[in-house]
């Protein structure tokens, strides 16, 4: 199970972190993505950390904006964004793999979603 928090409402410019906290299997066993899905959109990869977080990966769009991390030991998985656009509004939610990837099917495992609103 997962559960992901932290959405709200925020200018343009700022700052807001993301948490997923996970439960109901061994953690440090999946590698953990984000997604976001903006209004009448499809569902887009955002980022993802490997089991260990030494390895990351970005969608072009929120490199240097944003990054993902992880703690192990308490099954949380973050995403702080920074230096946020209107562009970034929509529904995050957070998601395990047995590996790392970008194809939303790769993901076993689902979280409900926080909405994170950018206002200009």
């Amino acid at each position: 199970q997962l559960q992901a928090s932290g959405g709200g409402l925020v200018q343009a410019g700022g700052s807001l972190r993301l948490s997923c906290i996970f439960s109901g299997g061994t953690f440090s066993s999946y590698a953990m993505g984000w997604f976001r899905q903006a209004p009448g959109k499809e569902r887009e990869f955002v980022a993802v950390i490997s089991w260990s977080g030494s390895s990351t990966q970005y969608v072009n769009s929120v490199t240097d904006r944003f990054t993902i991390f992880r703690d192990n030991a308490k099954n949380t998985v973050y995403l702080q964004m920074n230096s946020l656009k209107p562009e970034d509004t929509g529904v995050y939610s957070c998601a395990a793999a047995r590996g790392m990837g970008k194809e939303s099917g790769r993901y076993e495992f689902w979280g409900q979603g926080t909405l994170v609103t950018v206002s200009s």
